[in-house]
C-alpha cells in the first residue's frame, strides 16, 4: 500500500497526548453498550490514536485497529507497546474495497470515525462485508442537536445548517483541534443519510 496523508496526521500529537480517558460521555455510552467482558474478534475502525482498541484489549478482544492516519497509528502502537496490549493495527482507508479483504470480525466500533470519512457508502460496505452474521456495529456520531453557531465546538459554519450535508472548516473558537491544521475538517451528515 502506498502511504498517504491523511487529515489527522497534523494533529496526531494534540489529539494522542494524555492518559487514556473513558469518562466522557460518548466513548463511556459505547463501551456500555459492548459489556465489561468482549471476548470478541474486533475491529476498531478509524481508530485513531488507538483509544478504543486498548481498551477491547483489556477487556478480552482479539483486535484490530485500522486508520488512514500514519501519524495517529504511530501513536496508537507506542501506547499499545506500553501496555503490552497485543493489537493488530493497519494503516488503510476503511472504504477501499480491497482493505480486510478476508478478514471476518464479530464487533465493528468506531469513535467519531464517521463524519471524518468522505465515502460512507465505502466504509458502510467494508462493515457489511467483514462483519458476521450475528455481528454488532457499535459506533457513536455527533448528534444534530448542536447547532451552527459561533462559539460551539463542532459545529457547522454559520452560512450553513444541519441539512447542507457536506464538509466543513470549523472555526469555532472550541474547534481548537480541527483548528490546528486547515485539512481537519467535519462532515455534516443528517441522520436521514443513508
Amino acid at each position: 500500500m502506498v502511504a498517504v496523508s491523511a487529515r489527522y496526521d497534523a494533529v496526531a500529537d494534540s489529539y494522542a497526548s494524555g492518559a487514556d480517558r473513558y469518562d466522557g460521555s460518548a466513548v463511556s455510552t459505547l463501551l456500555g453498550l459492548l459489556g465489561t467482558s468482549v471476548e470478541e474478534r474486533a475491529l476498531d475502525l478509524a481508530c485513531g490514536h488507538g483509544l478504543l482498541a486498548r481498551e477491547l484489549a483489556r477487556r478480552g478482544a482479539t483486535v484490530t485497529a485500522i486508520d488512514l492516519s500514519g501519524e495517529l497509528l504511530q501513536r496508537a502502537r507506542s501506547h499499545a507497546d506500553s501496555a503490552e496490549l497485543a493489537i493488530d493495527y493497519i494503516n488503510g482507508d476503511v472504504a477501499d474495497p480491497g482493505v480486510l479483504e478476508g478478514s471476518e470480525f464479530d464487533l465493528v466500533v468506531s469513535n467519531f470515525g464517521l463524519s471524518d470519512i468522505d465515502d460512507l457508502d465505502g466504509v458502510c460496505q467494508t462493515v457489511a462485508r467483514v462483519l458476521v452474521a450475528g455481528g454488532r456495529f457499535a459506533f457513536s456520531i455527533l448528534h444534530p442537536c448542536f447547532a451552527g453557531a459561533p462559539g460551539v465546538s463542532g459545529s457547522w459554519p454559520a452560512d450553513r445548517s444541519y441539512y447542507d450535508e457536506g464538509w466543513w472548516r470549523a472555526d469555532g473558537e472550541l474547534s481548537v483541534l480541527r483548528q490546528q491544521s486547515e485539512r481537519t475538517t467535519g462532515c455534516c451528515r443528517p441522520t436521514s443519510t443513508r
